[in-house]
């Protein structure tokens, strides 16, 4: 069983900035695709941005230009920038890793964005 960790959540001002990680404690995290999933009151779980493997990405129309998804395989680390926050990025944030039939979850970190 994968236990990913998640951190860097917080309550922060409309156009401010904070930056998720998410820790992999196996050496294996390299084969893995990873994404950062939102879930907000009320609402289905959305994929935000994922990167395969190899390194190419993906994201959600709203978070384009403002979030930016990462990965570090030397500390089995992937990172989600997000810049420009809004009110309507305040959520959970989950973070997913996937490989084959493996699938795993972090625990969530919120996310609240208000003035």
């Amino acid at each position: 069983q994968v236990q990913l960790v998640e951190s860097g959540g917080g309550l922060v001002q409309p156009g401010g900035s904070l930056r998720l990680s998410c820790s992999f404690p196996r050496s294996i995290f390299s084969i893995y695709n990873m994404g950062w999933y939102r879930q907000a009151p009320g609402k289905q779980r959305e994929l935000v941005a994922d990167i395969t493997s190899s390194g190419s990405t993906n994201y959600v129309d709203s978070v384009k230009g403002r979030f930016t998804i990462s990965r570090d395989h030397a500390k089995r680390t992937v990172y989600l920038q997000m810049n420009n926050l809004k009110p309507e990025d305040t959520a959970v944030y989950y973070c997913n890793a996937v490989h084959r039939n493996s699938e795993y979850w972090g625990q969530g970190t919120q996310v609240t964005v208000s003035s």
